[in-house]
């Protein structure tokens, strides 16, 4: 029985093998530890399944900072954690790790890091304009070419680990614990992402995915960024996750008609109703009721898919990730 099929990413495929061993062999790194009583814990800010987060004050300089007390994990997974994040210091929108101490009686490692005003994002994504979801998405992006160049995959990439102090503007990638060390054709655990943001190649089992895996969840992000819907894909399970028919019937009809009511809001249109949504894309018609020049009484607009289509491209156009906004 044959093996299965091998897979090379497209971009950055040989950075770690073009890097010498001690850049990407963690198990071998030793790690310099802090002195914990530089810091005093003020408030817990949340917990997982891996760590339990606490906001700090740095008493030698009265600074804010966030410490990451790690629950009990295999060694060599704390010390990935740490190699891939002094890998990445200074990254843009990398989040920065200042420091890493241990607990002198229970041995317990934590890792201190830059604190960010964060703003919860089930209430910040409810109001993000056109222009501030093509700017967030490009920091992201940023952050995520940044730690592909250098070799490394995030592997669960969801809004939970995008901290943005909206008012400062500012974004920070966190949460490196289940980042890896990427090597062409190597097979890694599937065990990763969550469930929301999982690529087809976790839900079929498939070992040897590369750094597009980041780029799937990032997908998914937008998408709940744009149409308002967190998650966007929300399956019961994995296998729900899984199954095809759910990750795929977001059709280009159905995109496309919930882009026509996105602009129908803004034109003031007052009803939007899709016809034929059964029906090829080809043959597909839209009816608008749009206030009258005066505003009385109601005209009625047959849009057909060439005017949606034009709709489709304008918006990609605006959320092209390619070009910063200015």
């Amino acid at each position: 029985m044959s093996g299965p099929v091998t897979s090379r990413s497209r971009v950055y495929p040989d950075v770690n093998t073009q890097r010498p061993r001690e850049y990407w062999d963690y198990e071998s790194h030793v790690v310099e530890w802090g002195n914990q009583d530089d810091y005093q814990l003020v408030r817990k800010l949340g917990r997982g399944k891996y760590s339990e987060v606490f906001e700090a004050i740095n008493i030698t300089n009265n600074e804010k900072v966030v410490v990451k007390i790690l629950k009990p994990v295999k060694k060599k997974k704390i010390k990935r954690e740490i190699k891939i994040l002094e890998n990445l210091r200074g990254g843009p929108n990398i989040i920065t790790l200042l420091d890493i101490v241990k607990d002198p009686v229970s041995r317990t490692p934590a890792l201190v890091f830059e604190h960010v005003n964060n703003t919860d994002f089930k209430q910040l994504y409810q109001t993000l304009s056109d222009y501030d979801i093509r700017f967030y998405m490009y920091e992201i992006l940023r952050a995520l070419d940044y730690c592909h160049s250098m070799g490394i995959m995030h592997r669960d990439v969801k809004p939970h680990n995008v901290m943005i102090d909206h008012e400062h503007r500012k974004l920070r990638l966190i949460d490196w614990g289940l980042a890896e060390f990427y090597h062409p054709s190597q097979e890694y655990n599937v065990r990763v992402a969550s469930r929301y943001f999982k690529g087809p190649e976790l839900l079929v089992d498939y070992q040897m995915y590369d750094y597009s895996l980041d780029m799937w969840s990032l997908g998914c992000m937008l998408a709940s960024m744009i149409f308002r819907k967190e998650p966007f894909f929300h399956g019961h399970d994995n296998y729900d996750q899984e199954n095809f028919t759910k990750l795929f019937k977001i059709t280009a009809s159905q995109i496309l008609f919930e882009l026509l009511k996105y602009w129908a809001q803004k034109t003031c249109m007052t009803t939007l109703t899709n016809t034929t949504s059964n029906l090829t894309l080809g043959s597909m018609t839209f009816w608008a009721d749009i206030p009258a020049r005066g505003g009385k009484g109601l005209c009625t607009v047959r849009t057909s898919i060439w005017s949606a289509q034009k709709l489709w491209t304008s918006w990609t156009s605006c959320c092209a990730m390619t070009t910063r906004p200015d």
